[in-house]
């Protein structure tokens, strides 16, 4: 990881900064940067570089520390040319990034790139909403991502989060056992030596240490996920403590780390995620709250410190008394997919109806269906085939467990060609909300109305059973449009897979102009008294219906 040379003056509360003081508090970020990057590395492969004249003998870590000006001297030893799935990472200091790095690999190795620009946007997480809108500015839809995901993007002008090269053409780069630490100069190294370049930008969390909010940020997401910060009792870094209420005379609230002989006044108030670095006196009914405070500062009485950094002399000129700083926005942690806010997602325990049972018994009622209903399938293979050019099955796209797409899969029904017709036809359209039905659809062919008053054009769906897409009871198979429509609690319907029959079916009462928010209440229903009562109780219903159907249409 590289701390690159910085020598603008307007930022006094950037990473550098902080680590020029030395003492206690340079201690503990270093730990923790180096902590969130080796996610992507083994800890024995770690190494700092930071800029000449920048002190690092104020604190131990049990990371190797080197120092560049112009390049950066790598010696990395015996290249394994066999690994294709290894790189050297160069991370930028600036940044401290949150990707799920089983992902990031799969996209390295299909991008296959010699070296590969990686930027992180928290815009491609999973579980947000674009809007679309027109060159008028008129709303076009609405798109729910349920995945994180990556786009490629043009190679960018200065060091992006991460840069991953190849370790069996490092050496082609590695001229003299030197890398230029200038962007431009780098990349005119990887073309001299013919390297294939790619930049990709990734779904993930990142904040910015050259700023005040990105740098607090770090500190407040690092602290509270700590709990009892166990590297203060490692030996990881030293001089530092997690302060605790019996030893303080002040009020102490959340995560507080402190250096050495760190002096809080009889009613000073300190909120963490706090970091106090060496010799810092606070003053008598003064408030500080998620900050970072450097050697030496004292607080003065009464004075209030919000969401801000104080380092060195003069750090409260020109913040009056009582100052209520500024709020810091932040994102919260997210481990990319495998750290998924499933903020609406319901889950079970594993050994439970939810968990195993319920996928057990669909497995079994699947596999019996299909072997009952096999001696008929050709038979209702050619017939679609014979009265209606076209293939035999028709898969529509449906978004199942937590959104993951697929293909719902039927007999045809309909003549080819059906989808591109129903713009039109939504004029006649009887139900409400995004979806369309017609009592006598001009798409559907004379065998297909057959299948369909009798559900036998559901077969097939249980293919999907056995795929571990669908359940043979659940919710609405819906598709991704008219999920866009549902507020975001309502994803609580994606907690389970998807059914051929549910609530839906049996206790729907398609009263005109509530159906859509009538299916999407009973599944939300649904997924909130899941259990196997309930699942028989459908399928009983489900074969009433099924039995009036077959009584009226013979």
């Amino acid at each position: 990881m590289i701390l690159h040379k910085n020598n603008r003056d307007d930022l006094s509360c950037n990473i550098q900064h902080v680590i020029k003081t030395g003492g206690s508090v340079a201690g503990v970020l270093l730990y923790e940067i180096s902590r969130a990057y080796r996610s992507f590395v083994s800890e024995r492969a770690f190494t700092l570089a930071v800029p000449d004249g920048l002190p690092n003998d104020g604190f131990q870590a049990d990371f190797p520390i080197i120092t560049c000006s112009e390049s950066l001297s790598i010696n990395p030893g015996p290249v394994q040319k066999d690994k294709a799935d290894r790189w050297v990472l160069l991370s930028n200091g600036r940044y401290v990034t949150q990707v799920d790095p089983q992902w990031l690999t799969e996209i390295l190795l299909e991008i296959d790139a010699d070296v590969t620009c990686v930027n992180v946007d928290p815009e491609l997480t999973a579980f947000r909403e674009k809007i679309r809108l027109s060159s008028q500015g008129d709303l076009i839809g609405i798109r729910r991502h349920y995945d994180n995901s990556a786009r490629m993007m043009a190679t960018p002008e200065d060091w992006p989060p991460h840069v991953f090269i190849k370790i069996n053409t490092f050496n082609k780069l590695n001229v003299a056992h030197t890398l230029p630490l200038n962007f431009t100069a780098f990349i005119a190294r990887c073309r001299q030596a013919s390297l294939n370049i790619h930049s990709v930008s990734v779904a993930g969390t990142m904040q910015d240490l050259d700023t005040e909010p990105g740098l607090l940020a770090f500190v407040a997401n690092t602290l509270n996920s700590n709990g009892e910060y166990p590297a203060s009792n490692n030996g990881h870094v030293r001089g530092y403590q997690l302060l605790k209420q019996t030893n303080c005379p002040g009020r102490l609230f959340g995560q507080v780390i402190a250096g050495r002989d760190v002096h809080i006044e009889p009613g000073a108030i300190v909120v963490g995620p706090t970091l106090l670095d060496d010799h810092v006196k606070i003053g008598k009914d003064a408030i500080v709250r998620s900050a970072i405070i450097g050697a030496n500062v004292t607080i003065p009485e009464g004075y209030r410190l919000e969401n801000r950094i104080a380092m060195g002399p003069g750090a409260l000129n020109g913040h009056p008394v009582q100052s209520a700083g500024r709020r810091v926005n932040y994102y919260p942690h997210s481990n990319g997919s495998k750290g998924r806010q499933r903020f609406y997602f319901r889950t079970w325990p594993w050994l439970s109806y939810g968990g195993i049972f319920k996928r057990l018994a669909d497995i079994v009622f699947s596999l019996l269906v299909l072997l009952f209903s096999l001696p008929a399938l050709p038979i209702l293979a050619v017939i679609i085939k014979i009265t209606d050019p076209g293939p035999i099955f028709f898969g529509h796209g449906r978004q199942g467990r937590y959104g993951k797409k697929f293909k719902c899969i039927k007999f045809r029904t309909m003549m080819v060609g059906a989808d591109d017709i129903q713009g039109r036809l939504r004029i006649k359209n009887q139900v409400d909300g995004p979806q369309f039905k017609m009592e006598d659809d001009p798409r559907v062919t004379r065998v297909g109305k057959f299948l369909r008053d009798t559900c036998i054009d559901e077969i097939p769906q249980f293919i999907n059973v056995l795929l571990g897409q669908m359940s043979v009871v659940g919710p609405r198979p819906s598709p991704e449009n008219e999920n866009a429509f549902c507020a975001y609690w309502r994803d609580a319907r994606l907690s389970v897979r998807p059914g051929i029959t549910g609530m839906w079916q049996v206790c729907r009462t398609r009263d005109e102009g509530q159906d859509f928010q009538e299916w999407v209440s009973n599944d939300t229903n649904y997924v909130k008294r899941l259990s196997p009562g309930l699942d028989l109780w459908i399928c009983w219903k489900t074969v009433i219906q099924l039995a009036h159907g077959l009584m009226r249409k013979f």
